[in-house]
């Protein structure tokens, strides 16, 4: 790997050498990070580093911070070098500077003592143990969703703590006018006590196998593959849709997509300890083939207080599969589709509103980026902290766990494990992380 310059403001290093070089510069940091102003400066930016530059890094994360005026993105990285560079143009063209970097290495942005919070928006397998490097190294952490292990989930809400951090999911679904309204009409009684949850999410996709082929130019795959289990490139692994149906680096559908929906079911079922009490489910593992995880799927929750929850995969479209309905003791409320209409067997359910002081659930909270940046600033709990995060992937863990081993599993929420079950209980954590990735 070549060190030092690479012009426009990109930067790549030999590993070893990277962190040093960082932390014993003597120049000057080009951005003043927020926490030196203090809290009651007026016109402080919080100094962003974002970590992943595809897709959802790049239109959606980056975009957003791009468009606060109380945060400033002074670094980029990503594996891909092209991904890097673009997101490099995009921030310096955005603020008219030539003031953003661009890094290979994420270790390098953590080194920075300029950067006040960094986004993580990697593939899953990534996402705690590089928030876990990320407060280590004292930042604030806004990260995509979902968790990859039970284990990982508790490990993260203990850094958080150790650290007084603040930590934010990059889930938006609080902040979603249809499914706020729904929770909110089921907060004040409009169709009773719930009963039962359905929930439909996007079938998974079947990928077929690879052959082997060599690393293109540009990418880093020792980087992207990090504490995975290391497996040859292909040339379609490191492609989204292919990785998240890949069970070294995600867990499918049912984890991913019910990220969303799974956490305003759990909300609607408000049971005392979140999580569920009982699972089972079937589900579909492709054999010989590149995909290794559920791609459909039929897993049955019960809550502690006897709500039940069934979740499916839909054999069509976000658009058209990703739907809830909740059925009440005097009504159901729902909708069909990604933000689809809102549906309720009585349409006076629909023509409810509450005053603040009237509701029963929490205002409507901002967007997740804009939750982040004013949670930093007061050091509240944002919208999605990693206790959220916690027990909501538990959740969707289970119906995985329950699928591979095909049989009904029971979970206590307080022990968090299943009672007098080795098997289940050797899958809440995945087997210790590959530390190769961290050499030349």
């Amino acid at each position: 790997m070549n060190a030092g310059n690479r012009g426009c403001g990109f930067r790549r290093m030999g590993r070893r050498d990277a962190l040093k070089t960082i932390i014993a510069s003597a120049a000057a940091p080009a951005f003043v990070p927020a926490r030196v102003l203090g809290a009651e400066a007026p016109s402080r930016r919080v100094a962003l580093g974002c970590i992943g530059m595809g897709g959802q890094g790049t239109q959606n994360n980056l975009n957003s911070f791009l468009n606060e005026g109380d945060a400033q993105v002074v670094a980029v990285c990503d594996v891909f070098d092209a991904r890097r560079d673009a997101a490099v143009q995009m921030v310096n063209k955005r603020y008219g500077t030539a003031g953003c970097r661009g890094y290979t290495d994420f270790r390098e942005i953590l080194a920075r003592d300029d950067v006040d919070a960094v986004v993580i928006s990697t593939p899953d397998h990534w996402h705690v143990p590089m928030s876990l490097m990320a407060l280590e190294a004292g930042k604030d952490v806004f990260c995509e969703k979902p968790t990859l292990s039970i284990a990982e989930g508790h490990a993260l809400i203990d850094a958080v703590k150790k650290r007084n951090a603040v930590f934010q999911i990059g889930l938006e679904d609080r902040s979603v006018i249809y499914y706020h309204k729904m929770i909110e009409w089921i907060r004040n009684g409009a169709i009773g006590d719930v009963r039962k949850i359905d929930v439909t999410l996007p079938e998974g996709y079947v990928h077929k196998k690879e052959e082997p082929a060599p690393v293109p130019r540009g990418l880093d795959y020792n980087l992207w593959v990090g504490p995975a289990p290391f497996r040859p490139y292909t040339p379609s692994r490191t492609v989204q849709k292919v990785w998240r149906m890949i069970h070294d680096y995600a867990n499918g559908s049912l984890v991913d997509w019910g990220s969303h929906l799974v956490d305003t079911a759990q909300l609607a079922a408000d049971a005392p300890d979140v999580c569920p009490v009982e699972v089972e489910g079937t589900g579909d593992i492709p054999p010989d083939s590149l995909t290794d995880v559920p791609v459909a799927y039929d897993v049955r929750y019960r809550y502690s207080n006897g709500v039940e929850m069934r979740v499916m995969a839909g054999k069509y479209s976000a658009a058209k599969s990703a739907s809830i309905r909740f059925e009440g003791e005097k009504g159901w409320i729902g909708n069909e589709g990604w933000r689809g209409r809102l549906q309720a067997s009585d349409t006076k359910i629909l023509q409810t509103r509450y005053t603040p002081e009237t509701s029963k659930h929490w205002p409507m909270p901002p967007s997740e980026h804009r939750n982040f940046l004013d949670c930093f600033k007061s050091r509240k709990p944002t919208t999605y902290t990693a206790e959220t995060m916690h027990l909501l992937h538990t959740t969707l863990h289970l119906g995985v766990i329950a699928i591979r081993l095909g049989r009904k599993l029971r979970w206590d929420p307080k022990a968090e494990q299943f009672p007098n079950d080795d098997a289940a209980n050797a899958l809440r954590s995945r087997p210790p992380a590959r530390e190769e990735w961290k050499k030349e």
